[in-house]
């Protein structure tokens, strides 16, 4: 009965801890400026970080896998990930607060491609963002008059209405000294309608960037999700993606074909790439089951 009290009350601590009390100054501000301040509760909770990731040493792994999943924001349970559309009073639409971040050097872990090995800087993203054109107009008062005027220049911007899905890459691992299956969030990226094609009848989704979660978790532990069962009970973007509050589906995992997508060798049949991938996803729980069995 003690353990289980004891198990109740870790619990409970947990996830107080990664749920903040949310009232966003609302029913104490005196001035509508003040609506929006953090309160006592939220600087507190704030002040100690995220939860650190513990030290894994690489001989207690008994086996690991690398997974590369699909989150669409179509799926009710991803609907989180994607609204809202526009900033409010104490949210705002998770690609903004990945996109601030980076371009404010908050998040400096941010890679070409999921190996990690071309980073990017604010600079190299300010094209991903933003597409400039100039207009015929433009272009023939530039031959005439050697400039442009800014009617005759279009701006097209990446918006948070433009992302489709966001994928993730991580790792499952059996911790001996746990005696369990882990995951190991090491990867986010959003995939956004590309801005070579955006405004075409031929719209094509690519991933932004890849960031290195870890580098990112501080920005998403400070960020609010809404909570649809208690609005009063804010959750961070941390603790969702780390409980896995998600849905997603697997679409690469490592292999001796060099981490080849399923859809390379499983061509042509949608039906088949799920059940591939929940073939790749039992796979890991197989192993767990033989180690016990074992």
């Amino acid at each position: 009965m003690k353990s289980i009290k004891k198990l109740f009350f870790t619990l409970l601590v947990f996830s107080v801890g990664n749920m903040v009390v949310a009232q966003n100054n609302l029913l104490n501000a005196r001035t509508a400026g003040e609506i929006g301040d953090e309160s006592i509760e939220d600087i507190y909770a704030k002040a100690d970080g995220p939860i650190p990731y513990e030290y894994v040493n690489d001989r207690d792994v008994l086996f690991q896998k690398k997974v590369w999943e699909v989150l669409p924001l179509d799926q009710k349970q991803n609907l989180v990930y994607y609204f809202p559309l526009e900033e409010t009073i104490d949210r705002k639409p998770l690609f903004n607060v990945l996109k601030d971040a980076v371009m404010n050097k908050k998040i400096t872990e941010v890679y070409y491609d999921d190996n990690f090995k071309f980073k990017l800087n604010p600079k190299d993203l300010e094209s991903k963002f933003v597409r400039t054109d100039t207009t015929e107009m433009g272009k023939e008062q530039y031959m005439l008059d050697g400039k442009i005027d800014k009617q005759y220049i279009v701006e097209t911007v990446i918006r948070p209405t433009d992302v489709k899905e966001y994928r993730t890459m991580g790792m499952w691992y059996f911790d001996r000294n746990a005696g369990e299956l882990k995951y190991r969030l090491l990867g986010l990226a959003p995939v956004v309608v590309d801005l070579a094609t955006k405004g075409t009848d031929f719209e094509q989704a690519v991933p932004l960037f890849w960031i290195f979660f870890p580098d990112a978790r501080e920005t998403l532990y400070n960020t609010y999700a809404y909570n649809e069962k208690n609005p009063a009970m804010k959750v961070s973007f941390d603790f969702l993606f780390n409980a896995r509050k998600f849905a997603g589906t697997i679409y690469k995992a490592d292999n001796i074909y060099g981490d080849r997508n399923i859809n390379e060798y499983v061509q042509g049949n949608a039906m088949m790439q799920l059940l591939e991938a929940e073939r790749v996803k039992e796979s890991i729980r197989d192993l767990e089951d033989d180690l016990w069995n074992y």
